[in-house]
């Protein structure tokens, strides 16, 4: 096989697996926080939710990118055979600090719910912080799947990301829901 062919074989397969897919909503999902956070006013402790979610949406961003080039081994003390502890210690923090911003985003959002009425005519900033704290839930849920996966592999004695199609093919959920009923 040809290595351009066998380069966009492994990105698909990638896209198509559950850090792949894992992955994508935690960039999409942090990418919705910090837009909906600085594209209005902000202030005081909202500074330190901007400041989670634009760092951990760069990192997995490059997490990604690495992952999906299958670069990883270029990557000085913390790739080749540390790379699955490498991710699972960057969605640990992640998710760790996802969940004082959780409750910033819902202090917030408790505070400005007084203004949640048609008859309020001024600025009010409650549905940009509901939007807000929800975004930062669906963050921290994808965190914190990617977390449970991290661990389990990590558990096994693995120490890639990804799952090879062999192990796939041989695993309890290929065997149980992936065969064609007769």
């Amino acid at each position: 096989m040809p290595p351009q062919s066998q380069v966009k074989e492994n990105i698909l397969k990638f896209l198509k697996s559950f850090p792949g897919v894992v992955r994508i909503l935690q960039i999409a999902f942090g990418a919705g926080l910090w837009v909906t956070i600085a594209a209005n006013k902000y202030e005081g402790s909202i500074h330190f939710v901007l400041f989670v979610a634009v760092l951990f949406w760069l990192f997995t961003l490059a997490l990604f990118f690495l992952t999906l080039l299958d670069k990883q081994d270029l990557v000085p003390l913390l790739g080749g055979e540390r790379w699955l502890a490498t991710n699972l210690a960057h969605d640990v923090a992640a998710a760790t600090l996802y969940l004082p911003a959780i409750g910033v985003m819902i202090y917030k959002t408790e505070r400005n719910s007084f203004c949640n009425i048609e008859q309020y005519t001024h600025p009010c900033l409650y549905k940009v912080y509901l939007t807000a704290a929800v975004f930062a839930c669906l963050c921290c849920l994808a965190y914190l799947l990617s977390v449970i996966y991290g661990a389990c592999r990590k558990c096994r004695g693995e120490q890639t990301l990804t799952v090879s199609p062999q192990y796939f093919h041989s695993s309890f959920l290929y065997k149980h829901f992936m065969t064609p009923v007769s």
